[in-house]
């Protein structure tokens, strides 16, 4: 039996056949195997438009630039995420501030961000951050984004396939940002995506990626990045998403498994509010003694993951940023992610949950 590990990218036949034919055609890079993705993908998250990336965080930062948020703007996001976050609103010119999160979800607490906003007049969008693959409460976020007059963004990197009262993440925002690395719940090897109801904000996108190009010519009207996706990578990624209702259906499964076997553990097991649908990129515990349950995970050789041990708020690089979060640093000490890839099977899952709890007999 091999060890359970943290994460585990699932490659297949169709893969190796879709990439085999971009291959075989000569046309690798970007292309029409990528604008089919496009097409693909933002149909699958009940969005009209789609704009591939090279990865998620050229992702974020074209679509700052294409809603036209840069210096002089300010962004309120959660410190509760991977870096990514905030350096892509750093990236386009603005500067992040950061709100508190909910210590239940783990994800942006509006009552904090509203706190945020009454105070300052340099705000321009709101950046959710669907974590662990958990949607954040964007009501309560679209709605102070409209009262205030601003951008909502979904930073989607880690919730593929997962749900807010019947609607997939993807389509809630003016712009939501994707991540395909390879531990996510699709991969294209490395790819972005952002998906987006708004004709213009497409528009900036296409431009953006692609040097200011003009898409009706060989202008180039504005100073851009090349921040396109391969024909190759859009290859993985159709097979991909083909195969993304299966996969988050393994890892709901495992994580209700996993949730079952916990519950006299000396864990809190994650929540997944009613109108909310997780999508399990990870799943994460809160634990109370963390070094404890890591030493039983590494005898068991079951693999573990931190996410995040230091908010970006305490992170060197953003020394001195507005931030008034005391619950992301505590969530920071106390979260582990267990493994709940759709590669696990039920013996891993009592395997992962047996080394939790401390069962598990270490062979000398």
């Amino acid at each position: 039996m091999t060890d359970p590990a943290i994460a585990s990218p699932e490659i297949g036949d169709a893969e190796r056949r879709r990439v085999r034919e971009v291959l075989d055609s000569g046309h690798l890079a970007d292309g029409e195997e990528v604008r089919a993705f496009e097409d693909e993908f933002a149909d699958f998250c009940g969005a009209e438009r789609g704009v591939a990336t090279s990865n998620g965080t050229t992702a974020l930062h074209a679509a700052f630039e294409a809603l036209d948020i840069g210096p002089g703007d300010t962004v309120v996001t959660t410190p509760f995420s991977f870096v990514a976050s905030a350096n892509a609103i750093r990236h386009a010119g603005a500067e992040p501030v950061f709100a508190d999160v909910d210590p239940a979800t783990y994800n942006l607490d509006p009552a904090s961000v509203e706190r945020v906003l009454d105070d300052r007049d340099d705000v321009a969008a709101i950046l959710a951050v669907h974590l662990y693959g958990l949607p954040a409460d964007v009501d309560a976020l679209a709605a102070l984004a409209d009262d205030y007059g601003i951008a909502l963004v979904e930073d989607a990197a880690q919730a593929h396939g997962a749900e807010y009262r019947g609607e997939r993440v993807g389509s809630l925002g003016d712009a939501a940002c994707f991540s395909f690395y390879p531990t996510k719940n699709m991969t294209t090897g490395e790819g972005g995506m952002v998906t987006t109801d708004r004709a213009d904000v497409e528009a900036g996108l296409r431009r953006f990626v692609n040097h200011g190009r003009d898409s009706a010519g060989y202008e180039h009207v504005s100073v851009g990045h090349n921040f396109r996706m391969t024909n190759l990578a859009a290859a993985i990624g159709r097979a991909q998403l083909e195969r993304l209702p299966g996969f988050v259906a393994a890892r709901r499964e495992n994580a209700a498994a996993l949730t079952e076997a916990l519950a006299d553990a000396p864990v809190e097991t994650p929540v997944e509010p009613p109108e909310r649908r997780h999508s399990y990129h990870q799943y994460t515990v809160a634990c109370r003694d963390r070094e404890a349950v890591v030493s039983r995970l590494e005898d068991a050789g079951v693999g573990y993951g931190v996410y995040y041990p230091t908010p970006i708020h305490e992170q060197p690089a953003y020394a001195g940023v507005d931030a008034d979060a005391p619950r992301a640093s505590a969530a920071a000490d106390s979260v582990l992610s267990l493994p709940v890839h759709p590669a696990l099977d039920p013996g891993d899952v009592e395997r992962i949950a047996d080394a939790v709890r401390g069962e598990v007999v270490v062979d000398a």
